[in-house]
């Protein structure tokens, strides 16, 4: 099966052309219905049940390509109006195994409202397919700056206090709320989708769940920042991508990319 490539498709149809068990994580960042409601790929439903029906269907053939010990990644979205990622969740954690729930801390809000709280966060529900995952919690750990490091390695109650310095300058294990500031219009790394997000998020989700070579799926690669992360990090990727205008961006980014490394 070729890898590292860029497949011009609707997600649910090429997901059934590939083999099972190839993928050692599903990144899927789908259309969250209704919440960019000037873009047509997110208004194409005519109700939510018909987009919770077509989240299943994709959903299903995700899990399908998934490794025993792999993890699906599915981002949404909560609000006043966005919330039927609420009824998405309850029904795919009754049809795969749940993992996790991570909350997305984008560090600003976005889109005030007078009669609630100004959103601040996205949602990622994690599941797997085995008992058994692989998962990297040192890759993602937080650096401890040094004054931090000092003032912890005066705690007398540590005996070996060598293995303490190196517990602290690894950096701490991060919690399921993943603080990455969302991009901004002026930000170098926007490259044209209106629901991008930070290589950096992505990153840390590739990072802990596979390891150099594996394979990341995303079935809706948008301008391409999974596969962007999976080059970094030494991964092979397929994405697949319905609209050809970001499959131009995509592939411009990681030409970019390969010329910044080489």
């Amino acid at each position: 099966m070729k890898t590292n490539r860029i497949i011009h498709g609707d997600a649910l149809k090429e997901l059934q052309k590939l083999p099972e068990y190839v993928a050692q994580a599903i990144i899927a960042d789908p259309p969250y219905f209704n919440v960019l409601e000037d873009e047509a790929w997110d208004t194409q439903w005519k109700t939510a049940a018909d987009y919770l029906t077509w989240c299943e269907a994709w959903v299903a053939e995700s899990m399908r390509v998934l490794r025993d010990d792999g993890l699906a990644f599915i981002f949404g979205q909560l609000g006043k109006r966005e919330h039927t990622f609420i009824h998405l969740m309850s029904r795919l954690t009754q049809q795969h195994q749940f993992h996790d729930l991570i909350i997305w801390d984008r560090a600003v809000g976005y889109d005030e409202r007078r009669d609630s709280f100004t959103p601040q966060y996205e949602m990622v529900l994690v599941m797997r397919k085995g008992e058994k995952v692989k998962f990297n919690k040192d890759a993602v750990r937080i650096p401890y700056d040094a004054k931090t490091i000092e003032t912890y390695l005066k705690d007398k109650r540590y005996k070996d206090m060598d293995a303490r310095r190196a517990h602290l300058e690894a950096g701490k294990f991060a919690t399921n709320i993943l603080r990455v500031p969302s991009l901004k219009g002026i930000s170098k790394e926007k490259c044209g989708h209106p629901s991008q997000k930070p290589i950096d998020l992505i990153e840390k989700l590739v990072a802990c769940s596979t390891d150099a070579g594996d394979l990341v799926i995303d079935p809706f690669l948008g301008s391409g920042t999974t596969a962007a992360a999976a080059k970094n990090l030494n991964r092979q990727w397929i994405g697949i991508e319905k609209d050809a205008a970001y499959i131009q961006i995509s592939e411009q980014r990681l030409a970019a990319q390969s010329t910044l490394f080489n």
